[in-house]
């Protein structure tokens, strides 16, 4: 655990995990640059000394670049990068869009790459290395019958092998590059979705809640010889058929 302050960013920070990460890293006395499409209209996270909020749809090259120049302005420096921002929905394969694959491919993919090559760029400067994180989704692995996620699969399946090739682009620089792989967790995006049914999606019978996903990001953010990882907290999902 460190016990110098750092300034980490949080995309897809305005509820459910990403919220729970922002707290996470303020309440181990951190500086926090939190943003989403509208971050400072949420109720589960506010701006204070050690928290700047930011609205933008990350997929556009300028809100990166005014995240960046946030964490610049306001805290001097950038640490770690959480790339929580995401967007997930299910159809039949054959029932997906061109559209479809667009929103997928700008949120999940393109706003992971214009964040994360800004926050790189940062990190080779100060010359002290840093942690970049992703989430991706344990049924890259395994999919599930009757989870119709084919093509939102294809970008969660991208971030795992762009995690893997930067982590040993960057390895020399100290530069970390790990994902987490959750499988089903009680966040707004399952209110609607029985109990019993999320529970079958899973082989221990089991939710996962906000704060397992958020302790699984925090300890890579902190585990110093933890590189191109994809650290699984989906109560055994990845491993097979249940």
């Amino acid at each position: 655990m460190s016990n110098t302050r750092k300034t980490v960013i949080v995309t897809g920070a305005s509820q459910g995990i990403g919220a729970g990460i922002v707290r996470a890293f303020v309440a181990r006395g951190d500086n926090v640059v939190a943003t989403s499409r509208k971050v400072t209209q949420s109720t589960e996270v506010a701006a204070s000394d050690r928290v700047a909020l930011v609205d933008g749809e990350i997929g556009e090259p300028t809100t990166a670049a005014k995240v960046v120049e946030t964490a610049l302005s306001r805290f001097r420096s950038i640490e770690a990068l959480v790339n929580n921002a995401g967007i997930f929905f299910t159809k039949p394969f054959t029932e997906y869009t061109v559209r479809d694959f667009e929103l997928l491919s700008e949120t999940n993919l393109q706003g992971y790459i214009n964040i994360t090559q800004l926050a790189v760029k940062q990190m080779l400067a100060q010359k002290t290395g840093g942690s970049i994180t992703g989430i991706t989704s344990a049924m890259v692995e395994h999919p599930i019958a009757g989870v119709n996620a084919s093509v939102p699969m294809i970008t969660k399946g991208g971030l795992e092998a762009i995690t893997r090739s930067l982590a040993m682009e960057y390895a020399k620089d100290g530069i970390r590059f790990n994902a987490v792989a959750p499988g089903i967790v009680d966040t707004p995006m399952h209110a609607t979705d029985p109990d019993e049914f999320l529970k079958s999606l899973s082989p221990m019978g089991v939710i996962s809640d906000v704060d397992d996903i958020v302790e699984a990001i925090v300890y890579l953010a902190e585990a110093r010889h933890v590189t191109g990882e994809v650290l699984h907290v989906d109560a055994g999902a990845h491993n097979g058929k249940w």
